[in-house]
């Protein structure tokens, strides 16, 4: 299971860590995998290329952590939240291979 957690600051999401596998299909095969991964790869990429931001991002397999800058504007958040309705859309299509915290 992929376990995805935002990490809030009153109503500002300040970064997110996405952690583990899906396991729903063969490695190359899962859709649950590749899907987390595009999303949370086009989040930390748009942080950078759109809102004009350096979000302190470590990746390994199966893990990726970003932390925002202090200060980090509107456009950070809409970013953050759009990839927030993906994986809560993607939770609720495959709720076996996703969890999705936020505190």
């Amino acid at each position: 299971m992929i376990r995805v957690t935002l990490h809030w600051k009153g109503d500002l999401i300040t970064g997110f860590e996405s952690r583990g596998h899906a396991d729903y299909a063969e490695e190359g095969s899962d859709i649950v995998c590749a899907a987390v991964s595009i999303l949370t790869t086009t989040c930390a990429n748009a942080l950078e290329s759109v809102a004009g931001l350096e979000p302190k991002v470590k990746v390994s397999p199966g893990k990726m952590i970003l932390t925002l800058p202090e200060g980090s504007g509107h456009d950070a958040q809409v970013i953050l939240k759009t990839m927030r309705q993906g994986l809560s859309d993607l939770k609720d299509a495959y709720p076996d291979y996703l969890l999705l915290k936020e505190n």
